[in-house]
């Protein structure tokens, strides 16, 4: 917090500072109208089913939509498409307000519009996080992204307290209505900001190869795989907390509407009070550490709820609730963007918001049929259990550090080529051709077998290495790319780290002249150009 000028420093910038205040009003109406449908959910229909599938119908197009967001936020300007997704938002909340105005409100209806809503999120997620570099310098930016988080707590805290009081006092409408309201702010803020066009980019991506990029990197990176699956079992087994509690706000703590914001408010404030908690936790506890305790506080909260404690009692469980649930949410995140290169940081952490909403949202649907079945009660304690149980058995696997310098290293010369040669001519076949004495070979092979998974996550699609059946001293690593241009992409994507892996492995090689380099583009049958 205190590189770059302290935690406060980006709010010295008025584009970021502008912005930053009305997300943070957008987002206190995204929790005024949750509030809203997740109550009038509990009006509707008694089912448990039918409130659980307010959050499945909120979180699930995250799930389907979280990457191809991620690509089209890369390839778009994304100030005209966050402008595009509020729209959007707006819209949906205007629906609701006269629905629910008109009286014609149902939980179809409500399903429905949620979806829709979860569509214009699944958009705004992941543009939001790639314009933090755009707003402020470099040395700023991760004190950007807690003030982000920050923000995103601070509306936590007050926008289901304050939308419990409208929907209370004033009915569901006029809480509709606020959304609606501050959907004018964020837009006007968009409007304002002067984004510079982005320079032009000589090897620009069209969609379906940054896709392919992205889900080929993701594929490859065992680093993110370890984040990806403990995010989903913690969030699976957490999101019983959110998917019940209009239930346990109604039926076992005996509470109104507005209790239930008040609930809401607390999670809020506790997340709040956990960012500040969190820099003096760090230097304590690992990642592991932290996300074990974190699991254990979860536990320990659906326990208590369990026993139906006073409602003064539920709120300062709730408080622990939020410290717990910021700790977990900024650990992986964190663990998240540091195991993710620049060039594919969007859609890498589109994958990861894929994985947290998928576990959101078929958790919820599953605590929501349990509770059906088994009563909110057992459903609870259920989860508490599990989510303790998974805690214990995924601590083995740990997070990793995201210590490697993903800078690109740019040590890769220009690869010779024709002039006039197309840059969607491909596929490209790629050729390293060593001399390693036979003493090393194990070594060397142990090496670049390593060195492998950095040429798959970084544009290749196919790897081998092979012996010259003459000359076995004479070892060929080969690689495959889809195209030219993507071979030229890889030249700029080869990180620091990579490139160290790459010097390790050249110290095997006893040639006279450095490895030799060929590239070969493929023919098609009766074709003379490749065309």
């Amino acid at each position: 917090m205190s590189a770059g000028g302290g935690g406060l420093a980006p709010l010295r910038n008025t584009t970021f500072a502008v912005l930053w205040a009305a997300t943070v009003l957008g987002n206190v109406g995204s929790f005024m109208r949750d509030v809203a449908s997740a109550w009038m959910a509990t009006e509707l229909s008694p089912s448990p089913t039918a409130v659980a599938l307010i959050q499945t119908a909120a979180s699930l197009p995250v799930f389907l939509l979280a990457i191809p967001a991620g690509v089209l936020s890369d390839i778009w300007d994304r100030r005209r498409f966050l402008i595009a997704a509020q729209l959007l938002l707006a819209m949906v909340s205007s629906s609701l307000l006269l629905l629910s105005w008109r009286g014609a409100l149902t939980v179809e209806y409500l399903i429905a519009l949620t979806f829709v809503g979860g569509v214009g999120m699944a958009l705004v997620a992941p543009t939001w996080q790639a314009i933090v570099p755009e707003l402020v310098p470099r040395e700023q930016i991760r004190a950007a992204v807690t003030l982000n988080s920050v923000g995103v707590n601070i509306a936590r805290a007050i926008g289901p307290a304050l939308g419990g009081v409208l929907l209370a006092a004033l009915g569901a409408a006029v809480a509709y209505a606020a959304d609606v309201l501050t959907y004018v702010f964020v837009i006007g803020a968009l409007l304002w900001w002067r984004r510079p066009a982005p320079a032009g980019d000589a090897l620009p991506e069209d969609f379906l190869g940054a896709f392919r990029a992205g889900l080929r990197y993701a594929r490859r990176s065992r680093e993110l795989h370890r984040v990806l699956l403990r995010a989903a079992l913690f969030f699976a087994c957490a999101s019983v907390s959110w998917a019940l509690l209009p239930l346990v706000a109604r039926g076992l703590l005996g509470g109104g509407a507005g209790f239930y914001g008040v609930l809401l408010g607390a999670v809020g404030a506790g997340a709040i009070f956990g960012a500040l908690l969190l820099p003096a936790l760090r230097v304590r506890l690992s990642a592991d550490q932290l996300l074990l305790a974190s699991a254990w506080i979860t536990a320990g909260v659906l326990a208590a709820l369990v026993l139906r404690p006073p409602q003064w009692l539920a709120v300062l469980a709730l408080l622990l609730l939020g410290i717990s649930w910021i700790a977990a949410l900024t650990t992986f995140n964190g663990v998240a963007q540091a195991v993710l290169p620049n060039w594919v940081r969007g859609r890498g952490l589109a994958i990861y918001l894929t994985v947290f909403n998928g576990a959101m949202a078929l958790g919820s649907l599953g605590w929501g049929l349990a509770a059906q079945r088994l009563g909110v009660a057992t459903t609870l304690l259920a989860g508490a259990v599990g989510l303790a149980a998974s805690s214990l058995l995924l601590y083995r696997l740990r997070l990793p550090t995201g210590e490697a310098d993903l800078q690109p290293s740019n040590h890769w010369p220009e690869p010779l080529a024709s002039p006039d040669l197309e840059h969607d001519r491909g596929p490209v076949l790629i050729q390293i051709e060593y001399e390693i004495d036979a003493a090393d070979r194990a070594a060397f092979l142990a090496v670049v077998r390593r060195l492998s998974q950095a040429r798959l996550r970084d544009g290749a699609y196919a790897w081998g290495v092979a012996e010259d059946a003459a000359a076995p001293r004479r070892i060929v690593e080969w690689f495959l790319v889809e195209s030219w241009a993507e071979h030229l992409r890889q030249h700029r994507r080869v990180s620091n780290a990579d490139a160290d892996l790459q010097r390790e492995a050249l110290l095997f090689h006893r040639g006279a002249e450095p490895p030799k380099v060929q590239h070969f583009l493929s023919l098609r049958a009766g074709r003379g150009d490749g065309g």
